[in-house]
């Protein structure tokens, strides 16, 4: 072979492995584009997994709470205009000062009559007439408050209703209570029990307590006992000491003799 047909044979080659290089060079890039697309692929399905998981455990919490709520016992409604804020807030404490400026409630004072007593005459005694029944009948002497109030059930009068207000025909049944109380109250309630004339369990009250003292002591004097006598010189009549107490009346004290002038 002459050089002139080896030339074009070798020209052959090379172009030959000069397109199998650009063969190479052009597949090349596609295998390492392959592993880049495998890697994008697989993130998206990491993703899409991690998704479904966390939507699993909200429907688990979500199933719980409302387990939870079924088990709990239901609330009465709230009152329409009242939050629930406005319930929760506790109750302020008044101060000291707070209760102090407070006002006490005022008490109803029952209504006077046009023609009320201002002063009522009982038994030989003035009554306050702005005193209740129980209280003004106190007022009499020999009368206390147990049997003020017997006079006023006895009478069919209110015990609260106020002396002034009271009617005439009220004032004398009142009146007549007083009269018979000796009759019609119990012996342990009477003031002159065992009366000495009588014998009898007497009441006494207002003047007559007076008058019946002062006969019982004249009368003891007159006998001459151990208590008119007591009486008498002043002194206690009912065995109390007179060395320290009752210093008085007979008893003199110590006389110096007047010296003469020397």
């Amino acid at each position: 072979m002459t050089n002139k047909e080896k030339k074009p044979v070798e020209d052959t080659v090379e172009s030959e492995k000069e397109s199998q290089e650009s063969k190479e060079e052009s597949s090349s890039p596609i295998s390492k584009e392959q592993p880049q697309s495998e890697e994008a692929e697989k993130q998206p399905v990491l993703a899409d997994e991690q998704s479904d998981d966390n939507q699993e455990e909200s429907d688990d919490a979500i199933s719980q709470q409302d387990a939870s709520e079924e088990l709990k016992p239901q609330e009465p409604e709230e009152p329409m205009g009242i939050s629930p804020s406005d319930e929760k807030k506790p109750a302020i404490k008044p101060t000291k000062q707070e209760k102090k400026e407070k006002p006490a409630p005022k008490k109803e004072k029952p209504e006077e009559k046009d023609d009320f007593l201002y002063i009522v005459r009982l038994a030989n005694s003035d009554i306050d007439g702005k005193k209740q029944v129980m209280h003004g009948l106190t007022q009499i002497k020999g009368i206390g408050r147990r049997l003020a109030i017997t006079i006023a059930d006895k009478a069919g009068v209110d015990r609260t209703m106020k002396m002034g207000n009271l009617s005439e025909k009220q004032l004398t049944n009142i009146t007549q209570a007083l009269e018979s109380l000796s009759s019609s109250t119990p012996g342990w309630m009477l003031n002159h029990r065992k009366d000495v004339d009588s014998g009898e369990d007497i009441h006494l009250i207002s003047a007559d307590i007076d008058l019946r003292l002062r006969d019982d002591v004249n009368k003891l004097k007159m006998i001459r006992s151990y208590r008119g006598i007591r009486h008498e010189s002043g002194l206690p009549c009912r065995g109390q000491r007179t060395r320290a107490n009752s210093r008085k009346g007979l008893a003199m004290g110590v006389s110096r003799k007047s010296q003469q002038p020397t």
